[in-house]
Parts: C-alpha cells; structure tokens; sequence
C-alpha cells in the first residue's frame, strides 16, 4: 500500500513540480561531486523516475547542469536586486542578509552553481559565466543609479573590475562560511562583505 501511495504521488505532481524536483536533487549532487562523476542514471534513481523520463525534461547531461545553474543565478539576481530609489549604502547589509540567508538555505545549490566553473564542458561554463556577468551587471546598475556613486563612479573600467573582483571575494568568503561550521555568525560575514565593497569603492 505505501509503495502505491508513493506511485500515485508521483503521478500527481505537475510538470513544473516534477522538474523542481530533479532540479533539486541535480544541485544537491553536483554541489557533492565534480561533473565528470554525477550520472543522470544516479538522479533518476534518487527521484524516482525512469531515465527516460528524465531525459524528456533535459535531453543531456550539459543541459541538466546548465539547468541547474541557471535556476541558481535566477534565484540571486532576484534575491539581491536593487530597491529603486534607495541608497547603496542603506540597502546594502539588508542585500547581503538576504543573499547570506539564500545561501544557508540552499547551500547545496549554491555550491552546485559555484562548481560550475571546474566543469570540463565549455557550455556549462559559459551559462556559469553569463550568471557571473548577470550578477555585475545588476550590481554596476544599482552602483550608477545612486546619488552617491553613480556621479562619482559612472562607467569606469576600474569600477566594473572592482565589482567582479569583490564578487569572487564574496563567493569565496561564503563558501568557507558553509564550511566553517558557526565559525562566523551570519552577521559577521554580512559585515566583512559589506566592508569590503566599500572599501573598493573608497
């Protein structure tokens, strides 16, 4: 009876459900292993479903991950987007908090997202890529619509370098955090990285 019960359960969720699910699992195991060791053989078993029906929802590997990727950066960019018309400096630890929160609250696909760059396959690091960019250029608009920044800053090359430079700073800081087991409070991380874009700024 259980196991009809669980049958049935999986029959009944929608198309989207079905492909949040595997999703999930997807993040859960790229964020675990490099990508030349995850099998879609090995989500299909850990969802529950057939290998073929997998690959109706992604037709390979590479776009699977890519999937999985882009579900992440989707995420962040709407988590962290600007609030028009208030300042940098009054958004920017209510910014980090939220972005700090996502992370401890998916941290399987923040990781997954982030080894996205070791992937062998040029495509995948490409999508991986093109969320980085997505990333700074939502950053950079905020930066050159505020009252403070923007006259200052404008378009200038070294401030698009400084963004991506502290972004990579961020990623690294929180994916230690992840690792450091309340080493730092949620708070503590949220302040070093708030300091630290600042500081780029002067």
């Amino acid at each position: 009876m259980p196991a009809n019960q669980g049958e049935r359960a999986r029959r009944r969720l929608s198309t989207e459900e079905r492909r949040e699910q595997l999703l999930s699992v997807g993040a859960r195991l790229f964020s675990e292993n490099p990508y030349d060791e995850v099998w879609i053989e090995q989500v299909a078993e850990i969802a529950g479903v057939s290998r073929g029906l997998l690959y109706h929802y992604f037709p390979t590997k590479r776009d699977f991950f890519a999937a999985v990727v882009d579900r992440e950066s989707a995420r962040m960019l709407r988590m962290t987007a600007a609030e028009p018309g208030v300042p940098v400096r009054e958004q920017l630890a209510a910014g980090l908090d939220t972005y700090l929160g996502y992370v401890e609250d998916h941290a399987h696909g923040f990781r997954a997202f982030h080894r996205a760059d070791a992937a062998g396959d040029q495509a995948v690091r490409r999508v991986y890529r093109q969320a980085l960019a997505a990333q700074e250029k939502q950053i950079l608009a905020a930066l050159a619509a505020d009252p403070e920044f923007g006259p200052v800053f404008g378009a200038a090359p070294e401030v698009r370098l400084a963004v991506r430079g502290w972004l990579a700073f961020t990623t690294a800081v929180c994916l230690e955090w992840l690792r450091g087991e309340g080493e730092l409070s949620r708070g503590q991380v949220r302040d070093l990285c708030a300091r630290a874009l600042l500081g780029v700024l002067g």
